[in-house]
């Protein structure tokens, strides 16, 4: 017999699920080695059967959160340059990414524990995050607000060089002015 396609989730239960994802990376992000399955599930709002029917184990809840936030920000890209110009759509993208890299800073413990059960979590990541970024510097090159120059991995690996400092929420406003030099740095100069 052939494999069935999965099973589409009803409303009710996707909307669970996507409560137990904010929840488990709200709880894990904190950093916490003690976070319980009970304490997401409260405060996702929904027993601790629910947990257990989408996720069968703490290690797939982590890697599921871990997945669905490297997700929300890769699909943020071609939704930010609907919305916005291609320079502020980069701009808001990077935001993002700021946030992104503080939750899996986090969840560093929780995720440690995933990939010792046998699983990586980063499989996908940095082909994700690259092809985002290309998509968002390239409509940036195409409205001429971008430099054509500059590969995507160098601008991760200035990102990534924020993220240290917007690590500590009060220097969030810090990280910000600097990745408003990052992006000073991205503009295209016509010459003359």
């Amino acid at each position: 017999m052939g494999e069935t396609a999965p099973r589409r989730l009803r409303a009710d239960a996707q909307r669970n699920r996507q409560r137990l994802l904010d929840a488990a990376v709200r709880a894990f992000s904190q950093g916490e080695p003690g976070v319980t399955l009970d304490s997401v599930a409260r405060q996702a709002g929904v027993g601790i059967g629910t947990l257990y029917r989408h996720f069968p184990t703490r290690e797939a809840l982590v890697e599921a959160a871990y997945r669905n936030e490297l997700a929300g920000l890769c699909d943020a890209a071609p939704q930010l340059l609907e919305q916005l110009p291609a320079a502020a759509a980069l701009r808001a993208w990077m935001d993002r990414f700021i946030d992104y890299l503080a939750a899996k800073r986090g969840m560093a413990g929780a995720l440690r524990l995933v990939i010792e059960s046998g699983v990586n979590p980063y499989a996908e990541s940095r082909d994700r995050l690259h092809a985002a970024l290309d998509l968002l510097l390239a409509a940036g090159v195409a409205a001429g607000t971008v430099r054509a120059d500059v590969p995507s991995a160098d601008v991760l690996a200035g990102l990534s060089g924020v993220s240290l400092v917007a690590g500590e929420p009060a220097r969030r406003e810090q990280a910000g002015r600097l990745l408003d030099l990052l992006m000073d740095g991205l503009r295209h100069r016509v010459e003359g």
